[in-house]
């Protein structure tokens, strides 16, 4: 009998930004192939939106309030997540901000806030992950570390300067985790995924600043720009960003650790 490697089933996972857009297909993604999974957001009621939408599913999935910024929640959630489940085997460090801004009128105060949500919650979870997969770890059975980046921290964009920065940070955090987890014997895989815009409140919102910042004369303008700028000629679905994410959580990614996955269109290949 052939071994579904893509399945999840046995494997325990934390999602954090759960609530809504990548965060929520990632989740549904991840149950569906098995996984039990811990959703968290600073939001507690979109959390457990996405918990409920599981459950209409029957899919195991718990909900928990989570600010990834705060050091002491993240223990708590990791043991929540190896209590509830008995293990702790994928985390995928969803949750993050955006602001665009034009660099000269962006803010010190700004550009530090970004940082705080989209960087340094991705080192306390990789962090905390570690430390609990890791042989010997309250799980120990290794794992597998997504880190969600950004085609922005890739590649320039007007707007995008402090918040491709964090996530040019996150993708190369990415690759200094996964060469010290593997020279450590650890077992455990880190990679990073990197979106262009898609059809999220996010995306919308990217778009909007288009318009507000005179680079765009309409919503619908600047779709089309964003269009012109991607081979494939659209914007990309959260569960299409959930399908890669599905791969790197899961057994047929076992060889696969320190890469990036663009899931983009193409827009990083120009």
């Amino acid at each position: 009998m052939a071994i579904d490697t893509f399945s999840l089933a046995g494997k325990a996972a934390l999602v954090t930004g759960a609530g809504a857009g990548i965060g929520r297909a990632c989740t549904l993604a991840l149950a569906r192939a098995g996984a039990r999974v811990m959703a968290t957001d600073l939001d507690e009621a979109a959390a457990a939106k996405t918990a409920a939408l599981a459950a209409v599913e029957s899919l195991k999935v718990s909900a928990s309030q989570q600010d990834v910024c705060d050091e002491a929640r993240w223990q708590e959630v990791v043991a929540a997540t190896i209590g509830a489940f008995g293990g702790f085997d994928v985390l995928v460090n969803n949750a993050g901000i955006h602001q665009g801004c034009l660099l000269e009128a962006d803010t010190l105060g700004n550009v530090r806030r970004l940082h705080r949500v989209n960087v340094d919650s991705v080192f306390l979870g990789m962090k905390y992950a570690a430390a609990a997969m890791k042989p010997g770890g309250v799980a120990g059975r290794g794992g597998s570390i997504v880190n969600l980046s950004s085609a922005a921290g890739m590649m320039g964009h007007p707007l995008e300067s402090a918040y491709g920065a964090t996530k040019g940070a996150v993708r190369v955090y990415t690759k200094h985790a996964a060469v010290e987890f593997g020279a450590l014997g650890y077992g455990i895989r880190v990679n990073s995924v990197h979106p262009g815009l898609i059809e999220t409140q996010m995306g919308d919102h990217l778009l909007e600043g288009f318009v507000s910042n005179g680079l765009a004369e309409s919503v619908e303008q600047a779709r089309e720009m964003i269009h012109a700028l991607t081979p494939l000629g659209r914007l990309g679905t959260a569960g299409e960003v959930a399908n890669v994410v599905h791969f790197l959580a899961s057994d047929a990614a076992s060889y696969v650790t320190g890469a990036e996955y663009t899931v983009d269109g193409g827009a990083t290949a120009k």
